[in-house]
């Protein structure tokens, strides 16, 4: 009986599959609620399975946009020269990644070329981790006089500051430039960076050598006994472990928070060109925040990561008390947080907004929507309304920690990251987790009365169309929410605490 309802099911998913392949050109309206399993369900699903690659194939998207291929081929190249050029420059500090070798694999959205000095200003930057192994990143800042590209108003700094760590699999810092770009235009000084050993973040660390005082060169003993966290002798390696995002972003904040009179430490960085401080400190508001949502907590810093970095900056906003706010790209995780994005001892601590997916690498059928997203199981019941907010969200809101959890209709894993022509991701994911995003650090670390920006159901955001051009678009939180997982927040407005635990009516959100 089992083997046979197995086999029903994987021929279900195999059909559905291959039919959502056949589907025409996405469309952003979805069918209130039909019964499970019913021709409307299944037809439903199958238009939010074609919905999950609207990046790529969706209107104005990569393949319906004329001046997108033109711009890739070229920002593409000058991309890769940078990237070998940087390499060059360090040649005992090799970055043995996909980032070093595939062209374009680093270059985000080409048709943001031109954002600098024009919309902002940025500054690639180079600092050792803590195990001497050679990061590299880029710093964003406004462009001086420049007004908010939303308000008009001209912005005036110094500016609050937030720092950007990657994804796991070999995420780069140039996939995060969208996000980078977006907040730097609003009024906020922004650090991208590269791991250890994913994009141009050096491979090896810089242990001491028996019996030589240089660190020039890189060495490790994998079979010592492994740090705390690590899972070799050999610290940071794999790269594909959250101790190594946790100490990266640990290290991005101390350079970021860096200064000419207190520089970056610089750890075993002989031979490297480093860079001594945070190139736009100037810039950075580092005056005590006495409005802050949390005591104690009074940097106007916030963090953000995405995969393995939001589990990391999970951890981190509990423990660093530089840290105001946090927001984590798919997943936000709580101390019930298993496996590679392990959420042991996490404790909610500052306000946290989580955008959260509802596919993971590959998209499939919501028959097979039980687990993670990231690790996806038969389930013959469909999708759990809960899923989402059980992995973080809920345990920020039993801390009483104001929160918010946003999840984009036919979202994907990737959706928070730039990767061109490749890999799904839904036409306006990407823009929903920006407008929230701004929206939840101009609340925090601005402190705006902006709860219409949070709650509202219709927002503006500027996308890069092309040839120096950002184009308005209009956002329908109805069409652009999840209707399979809930959406909720709740936060505190004055002496009020606006709550919503279904924010998209998906129903059994309670």
């Amino acid at each position: 009986m089992r083997a046979h309802r197995t086999r029903s099911l994987l021929a279900l998913v195999t059909g559905v599959t291959v039919a959502a392949a056949l589907l025409p050109a996405a469309s952003y309206g979805a069918d209130p609620a039909p019964a499970p399993g019913s021709p409307e369900y299944v037809a439903r699903d199958l238009q939010n399975i074609n919905d999950a690659y609207g990046r790529i194939t969706g209107p104005g998207g990569q393949l319906q946009n004329p001046a997108y291929l033109a711009a890739l081929v070229t920002a593409g190249l000058a991309d890769q020269t940078s990237q070998l050029m940087e390499q060059a420059a360090s040649p005992t500090r090799l970055a043995i990644t996909p980032g070093r070798v595939f062209p374009g694999w680093n270059v985000g959205n080409p048709l943001r070329q031109g954002w600098n000095g024009t919309r902002g200003l940025s500054e690639r930057i180079s600092f050792t981790n803590r195990f001497g192994a050679l990061l590299h990143g880029t710093v964003y800042q406004p462009k001086p006089g420049a007004r908010d590209p939303y308000t008009g108003q001209v912005l005036r700094g110094p500016f609050p500051g937030v720092v950007i760590t990657e994804g796991s699999v070999q995420g780069s810092e140039g996939m995060y430039r969208w996000l980078a770009q977006d907040l730097a235009e609003r009024g906020y000084v922004v650090l991208t960076y590269d791991v250890q050993g994913q994009g141009g973040g050096e491979t090896l660390p810089h242990e001491p050598a028996p019996g030589s005082e240089s660190n020039a060169l890189p060495f490790c003993n994998p079979f010592a006994t492994p740090r705390d966290g690590e899972q070799l002798g050999c610290p940071g390696t794999p790269a594909q472990q959250l101790s190594n995002f946790v100490v990266g972003t640990e290290d991005a904040l101390s350079f970021f928070t860096s200064t000419p009179t207190r520089p970056y430490a610089n750890p075993r960085s002989e031979g490297a060109k480093v860079s001594t401080h945070n190139p736009y400190w100037q810039q950075f508001d580092r005056g005590t925040d006495t409005r802050t949502a949390t005591p104690g907590r009074t940097m106007r810093i916030a963090i953000i990561g995405h995969s393995m970095g939001a589990a990391a900056v999970s951890k981190v906003q509990g423990t660093d008390k530089r840290v105001a706010t946090v927001v984590a790209l798919d997943k936000l995780t709580g101390p019930s947080g298993a496996g590679p994005l392990d959420g042991t001892g996490n404790k909610p601590v500052v306000p946290a907004l989580a955008l959260q997916s509802e596919y993971g690498f590959t998209v499939s059928p919501y028959l097979t929507s039980g687990g993670s997203s990231l690790a996806p199981q038969p389930t013959p019941d469909g999708p759990d309304p809960k899923r989402e907010r059980a992995t973080g969200y809920d345990a920020w809101r039993r801390a009483g920690v104001d929160s918010m959890l946003v999840v984009p209709r036919a979202s994907t894993h990737l959706e928070y990251t730039d990767i061109p022509l490749v890999l799904p991701a839904s036409r306006y994911g990407q823009a929903l987790s920006s407008h929230y995003t701004q929206a939840w650090l101009a609340r925090y670390l601005k402190h705006q009365p902006n709860d219409t920006a949070l709650t509202g159901t219709t927002f503006r955001y500027l996308e890069p169309a092309g040839n120096g051009v950002w184009a308005p678009v209009t956002l329908h939180r109805g069409s652009l929410l999840s209707f399979y997982y809930c959406s909720a927040y709740g936060f505190r407005s004055g002496t009020r605490l606006l709550s919503n635990g279904d924010i998209a009516g998906v129903g059994g959100c309670g």
